[in-house]
C-alpha cells in the first residue's frame, strides 16, 4: 500500500496559508472575489440552461452584451437592482440572500 504524502493538506488549511485566516484583510478579499466568481458561474449557467445567448438576456433585462460577459466573467461591481432585474427579467427567477 502506497502512504499518503504527508505534505497533503486541506482546503481549509492551503487559504490560511496563502491568504491568512478568516478575518485577515487578504483572506477576506479573497472570500470576496470568489463570491463574486461564484455568481459570475451561477448567471452564465442559468441564461445556458434557458438557451439565451449573453446578447438575448442582456436585451430581456434592458442592458447590453458586454455587460452580461463582464457579470458572468467578474461580478464583482454589480448592482443589486440590476442584479435583480437580470434574474427576474432576463432568467425568470427568483433572488434570495442571506447573510452568515
Amino acid at each position: 500500500m502506497k502512504k499518503m504524502d504527508s505534505k497533503l493538506k486541506s482546503f481549509t488549511a492551503h487559504l490560511d496559508e496563502q491568504y491568512g485566516e478568516k478575518g485577515a484583510e487578504t483572506r477576506e478579499k479573497y472570500e470576496e472575489e470568489f463570491e463574486a466568481f461564484k455568481l459570475g458561474v451561477m448567471i452564465q449557467e442559468l441564461r445556458k440552461e434557458k438557451g439565451l445567448t449573453q446578447e438575448a438576456l442582456a436585451q430581456k433585462c434592458g442592458t447590453t452584451k458586454n455587460y452580461i460577459s463582464r457579470i458572468e466573467n467578474n461580478a464583482s461591481d454589480i448592482r443589486l437592482s440590476t442584479l435583480m432585474r437580470i434574474i427576474r427579467e432576463g432568467l425568470g427567477g427568483h433572488l434570495k440572500l442571506s447573510v452568515s
